[in-house]
């Protein structure tokens, strides 16, 4: 099974580009979403927060997610500890939902592959890349959040050229008539690899 890594900073399309990827019929893992749910729903991820963040961490059993954004942002120990904590968990998770697919290739979308080098874990990365303006109105748009935070976050992430020089495929998304179109295209590039690998 070909593991491919989709990625791209805050704002710059990846659920999209995601969404265009599931309508071939290639299963996408969204990390984000699962990692949401193992922060509610796992017993050791619980334990382990609750003794990182305190009894605060958690509203009714539920995971209190302003606070711990609150909490790690600008904080890079509390952020490093905390992902030291889920990550393990994902990975695991998304190993065996990988086994469970029946597909010539999966996508895991991560916002996060070359910010932790765990670029070694994928077959094939796509990164998706948008101009700051864009992705900034998107954000502020979609979170209702503030330009600042999301300046923020944006630095703390892998620049578009990095990225894209570290990537198999660079989907450029400035303009959306155009997004089906290289998805369509890296997606028949990557079924040929496939192919090709087989003979």
């Amino acid at each position: 099974m070909i593991i491919v890594g989709l990625t791209g900073g805050i704002g710059s399309g990846k659920s999209t580009v995601a969404k265009l990827f599931e309508r071939l019929s290639i299963p996408v893992y969204i990390a984000d979403d699962e990692a949401k749910l193992l922060m509610n729903n796992s017993i050791t991820i619980k334990e382990k927060l609750l003794a990182l963040f305190g009894e605060a961490a958690y509203l009714d059993d539920k995971l209190n997610r302003s606070f711990i954004a609150d909490t790690i942002f600008n904080n890079k120990t509390y952020l490093d500890r905390m992902n030291a904590i889920v990550h393990p968990e994902v990975k695991s998770h998304f190993k065996n939902w990988v086994k469970l697919q029946d597909a010539p290739y999966v996508i895991k979308e991560a916002a996060i592959i070359f910010e932790h080098n765990q670029q070694d874990q994928y077959d094939v990365i796509i990164s998706v890349v948008a101009n700051k303006d864009n992705r900034l109105k998107r954000v502020i748009e979609r979170d209702q959040s503030t330009p600042e935070k999301v300046l923020a976050i944006m630095k703390n992430q892998t620049n578009d050229v990095d990225k894209a020089n570290l990537s198999d495929y660079v989907i450029v998304n400035n303009d959306k008539n155009t997004l089906e179109h290289q998805v369509l295209k890296i997606h028949k590039s990557i079924l040929k690899r496939i192919e090709n690998e087989a003979i």
